[in-house]
């Protein structure tokens, strides 16, 4: 059994760990919510954007557009990108995990794919796994802002516009309550028309007819990477509040651990010092108990001389 001293030295080392944890659950929780502000300010001119696109299938009906798909049904595509989204640390939960669980499960479904990950976790993760990397985004995890969403809107769009991928999906976490979270696959491009239709705004604006220019096309051109960046932007903070999410959840499972570990470290310690007290006692009365027959048998060889 360890002594005092060792269970001591334990106890504050638990203690000292349990201060990092409380200290990491206070950060995400501070980092999670000003995510969700900075996202919930820029959300109306997202919607704004999807409401113009509405209004440009309700009033032209031959659209042709390369990040659409065509009225006549969809084309098989043949290369697909994956933009993955991780996280660039640890000590998440299963966070990370789940998504490059999915990942590999749609990856594994097609022939062709170009591979695409913000996040250290993720991008260590399949370099281990000899995936093939087109690119993939550092810090970004840790920082999901606007410019960086764009950034990576170009170099997909990029993609897309040579004709080199044919579909972009995002695999990424959505933190849909504080006990809730679901890692989700969204396709981004091409877009469906019947995302963009609704029967109430078919009733309220089919007579309303709108002038373009210079073109239908061109406008949708100018619209539709703004509109991707902010898909993008959104699955990043989605990501970053589900991180910051699981984090909290990890640290709070582990300070009610300590707290337990604390616990049962207190009462060994206290049987320890308690044997050590009794067993000092008895040695103390066990010395006194000799000095006294040793003092009477002084005595007794004292009177017989």
């Amino acid at each position: 059994m360890a002594n005092t001293k060792e269970l001591k030295n334990r106890i504050a080392s638990v203690k000292n760990t349990q201060k990092i944890t409380n200290a990491m659950y206070l950060i995400s929780s501070t980092k999670m919510r000003k995510a969700k502000e900075e996202l919930e300010t820029t959300r109306p001119y997202f919607d704004l954007q999807e409401h113009e696109i509405r209004r440009i299938f309700q009033s032209e009906i031959d659209i042709k557009s390369r990040y659409f798909y065509p009225k006549t049904g969809r084309k098989p595509a043949e290369t697909y990108a994956y933009l993955i989204i991780t996280a660039d640390k640890g000590l998440a939960g299963a966070y990370n995990h789940n998504v490059i669980r999915l990942a590999e499960e749609e990856m594994a479904k097609h022939k062709k794919i170009k591979l695409y990950v913000v996040g250290e976790y993720g991008r260590r993760y399949f370099q281990r796994r000899n995936y093939k990397l087109e690119q993939s985004f550092l810090y970004t995890a840790q920082n999901p802002t606007f410019n960086r969403a764009r950034e990576i809107c170009s170099i997909l769009l990029e993609q897309y516009d040579e004709k080199k991928i044919d579909e972009i999906r995002i695999i990424y976490s959505d933190m849909e309550s504080e006990f809730v979270t679901n890692v989700k696959m969204m396709r981004i491009l091409p877009f469906d028309r019947r995302e963009f239709w609704t029967k109430q705004e078919e009733k309220n604006e089919k007579d309303v007819h709108y002038e373009f220019y210079p073109s239908v096309d061109e406008v949708l051109n100018r619209v539709i990477p703004s509109y991707v960046s902010g898909c993008i932007y959104g699955a990043l903070v989605d990501s970053f509040s589900a991180e910051q999410n699981a984090r909290m959840t990890a640290m709070d499972s582990a300070n009610k651990n300590a707290e337990a570990l604390l616990a049962d470290l207190q009462v060994q310690y206290n049987r320890v010092r308690q044997a050590a007290i009794t067993q000092e006692i008895t040695e103390v009365a066990a010395g006194a108990k000799a000095q006294r027959q040793n003092k009477k048998k002084r005595i007794k060889e004292a009177e017989e001389s």
